[in-house]
């Protein structure tokens, strides 16, 4: 179910800080905060928001390099047998399928070269990796964790 231009406003408010008051929000999009709260209890019954967390510099955790691994799997390898694979990777941030020649794209975050070199050797020893192909982010320049603008 889309979002409407209201609902929208009280999730971006919601992505740029989960710990907001609905009193604040409520003066951000003009609503009440108990009207606020029954938007957002709706929100979070039909899906559309799924939970609230923290966002952890992974530097502050000890883990200063990130890099990106195409991953090209055997055929026949399933998405799901690429996730229950990559699983058990503490430093794995994301993963997900992808168009193009690799079949996954997967965001590490590493102590060190020599510990990202670690990582990268297991993910391309796993049975449903053929070959890997890397990067390192030298600088991060822009990362959004929630989708557009406000408006």
């Amino acid at each position: 179910m889309p979002l409407n231009e209201l609902d929208e406003r009280i999730v971006h408010a919601l992505a740029e800080d989960a710990r907001r008051s609905f009193a604040d929000i409520g003066q951000l999009v003009g609503l009440s905060a108990p009207a606020v709260k029954r938007r957002v209890d709706r929100l979070r019954a039909t899906g559309a928001i799924t939970g609230f967390t923290v966002r952890v510099d992974p530097a502050a955790l000890g883990r200063q390099t990130e890099g990106f691994i195409e991953l090209y799997c055997r055929s026949n390898t399933s998405p799901e047998a690429i996730e229950r694979g990559l699983a058990r990777y503490p430093e794995i941030a994301s993963a997900s399928t992808v168009t193009g020649e690799a079949d996954a794209l997967v965001q590490v975050f590493a102590s060190d070269m020599r510990h990202f070199e670690r990582v990268l050797e297991r993910i391309a020893g796993e049975p449903f990796v053929e070959r890997t192909k890397s990067v390192l982010v030298l600088s991060p320049l822009l990362r959004r964790f929630s989708s557009g603008s406000p408006g």
